[in-house]
């Protein structure tokens, strides 16, 4: 089994991708994190370039790593200095790193017009910093910038680059896409020339993705002798990012049959990717494959019912090898196993033959067709479900609700209030409460009426609340019509539960959700005290 090595730039590559920030303490705990799943190469950062590199590499020093190396990144030495007295090099060599790797012009067009030196001159860059470094540090690892663009210009000078800092001492060549445009057939062209050129020398490759390729490019330089790929965690990176590798090492592993992280490590790769999205403050891409939520996300009833007999129909991995699992939508399009899936997933036993099944398809069916959206909202669908089995318990009855909005030239924010009258356990309740907004009092009213038989509902809190305006959804009398959809995220101190209403009127859908939210509420704390959990 060939050994692949992941080398992560996400730290300096990924962290120049725009809405990307990350301070030196966020990249320090991403650092750990990445060494956690098995990483192999860490680069760092560009030591000297900006503030927040050169505070990470001060405050990296002393830190321990299990499986990774850290690497700090730079340039050959300035055309105009030596590399005894090139900024730069200083650099590099201060940040203590084990790996030190340099980029330098592989191009021709690049050496003469980008660098304004001679072809010859920059070869001299290269060899010379190399030179300098190998002795000073573990190991060297030569970047050779552009060097599809490069090679396909003027392949005799693009293989001499490489040469050049072999020779000198570097123990991997890396083959850049630096541009992200090179189709997979010419990668696997120059690939095999560096192959065949330079027999026994480490290629790594490291590939940008302006032409939606670089997860390709990476797998096929592999397949042909690369033994290292270079990319970042969600593909981060400039423009349109770099090599994604949370798919480059599940194809290695799961599909090419390459050694790198490991499977066991692998199932670690979708906290490892939600980490570095929550740490970088960036909301995860749901159609991400292997670890994205709607990777293994079956919405249609034919991809269900196959999946219930064998997941292999419409899933060409087990989700668990990546740390992923398998998700059940349901929608307009669901059909009978979408429902017995769904049932059989929140604990309730259907036949195939029950009437409820059918009963709660029309009604999926009718209601998705009005904006509501029960593949987001599962409280609100065990809520349904349970209604249908006849074993909704009616904690309260509605009786009336009543919602003031006022706001005069001299009041710097509105003033809300809400009214409302439920019946409890055979009681009537008559409560008003004021709120920042009408949904806000409209729940304070509700739970101040509520509260008195039920007291634990003083540990829910609303997490999130979203509103979405739904145009041309369809009404159950046939026309079309515009409706709002509020989905509420709520929790407690066990759990976190979404529930959902849909309406014309944002004041009705929030009452819905709200209404949901504390039924699902009240509804779990009596599951839990018949389990004898509290």
């Amino acid at each position: 089994m060939r050994k692949v090595t992941i080398y992560d730039t996400t730290l300096r590559d990924g962290a120049q991708a725009e809405e990307m920030n990350l301070t030196a303490q966020d990249k320090v705990r991403i650092a750990h994190k990445l060494d956690e799943l098995g990483i192999h190469y860490i680069e760092a950062g560009w030591p000297g370039s900006n503030p927040t590199d050169a505070t990470f590499f001060e405050q990296i020093k002393g830190h321990t790593f299990k499986n990774a190396r850290l690497a700090a990144f730079g340039s050959t030495h300035l055309t105009r200095s030596t590399p005894e007295k090139d900024k730069n090099l200083a650099a590099l060599l201060e940040a203590h790193t084990p790996v030190v790797t340099i980029f330098g012009k592989s191009w021709d067009m690049h050496a003469t017009t980008a660098l304004g030196v001679s072809l010859e001159r920059n070869l001299e860059l290269i060899h010379n910093s190399v030179t300098y470094l190998v002795p000073r540090v573990d190991e060297v690892i030569f970047d050779a910038e552009h060097f599809f663009d490069g090679y396909r210009h003027n392949p005799e000078y693009a293989l001499k680059a490489l040469k050049t800092a072999l020779d000198a001492g570097a123990a991997r060549l890396v083959l850049c896409d630096t541009n992200g445009g090179t189709l997979t057939a010419s990668v696997a062209e120059a690939v095999k020339a560096v192959v065949a050129a330079l027999p026994g020398a480490e290629i790594g490759i490291h590939a940008h993705n302006d032409s939606e390729l670089a997860v390709a490019n990476s797998l096929e330089a592999v397949r042909l002798g690369a033994s290292q790929v270079q990319g970042t965690i969600n593909g981060y990176g400039e423009r349109c990012g770099n090599a994604n590798l949370c798919s480059v090492i599940p194809n290695l592993e799961l599909k090419m049959g390459m050694k790198t992280i490991g499977h066991e490590n692998l199932k670690r790769l979708l906290a490892t990717s939600h980490f570095v999205s929550e740490t970088a403050n960036l909301r995860p891409f749901m159609r991400q494959p292997f670890v994205g939520a709607s990777a293994f996300a079956h919405k249609g009833g034919i991809h269900v019912s196959a999946i219930l007999k064998d997941s292999t129909t419409y899933e060409h991995i087990h989700p668990e090898s990546v740390g992923n699992a398998q998700r059940v939508l349901l929608s307009d399009q669901a059909g009978r196993s979408n429902i017995l899936f769904k049932a059989k997933e929140l604990g309730y036993e259907l036949g195939k033959s029950d009437a409820t099944v059918d009963t709660l398809l029309q009604e999926l069916k009718l209601k998705e067709s009005m904006g509501y959206e029960y593949s987001v909202a599962d409280a609100s669908f065990e809520l349904m479900l349970q209604k249908a089995l006849g074993l909704k318990k009616d904690y309260f009855s509605f009786r009336h609700f009543f919602v003031v909005d006022a706001k005069r030239e001299e009041d710097p924010e509105p003033f809300t209030e809400a009214t409302v009258i439920i019946n409890v356990m055979g009681q009537v309740e008559h409560t008003a409460a004021t709120g920042m907004g009408p949904v806000n009092a409209l729940d304070r009213a509700l739970r101040k009426g509520l509260e008195r038989f039920y007291p634990k509902l003083s540990e829910i809190r609303l997490l999130d609340f979203k509103v979405r305006v739904l145009s041309g959804a369809v009404r159950d009398t046939g026309g079309t019509a515009s409706f709002v959809r509020v989905l509420i995220e709520t929790g407690d101190k066990h759990e976190r539960w979404t529930t959902m209403g849909v309406s014309h009127n944002i004041i009705e859908a929030s009452w819905q959700a709200v209404v949901d939210a504390i039924d699902y509420k009240l509804f779990r704390d009596d599951k839990r005290r018949a389990q004898g959990v509290e």
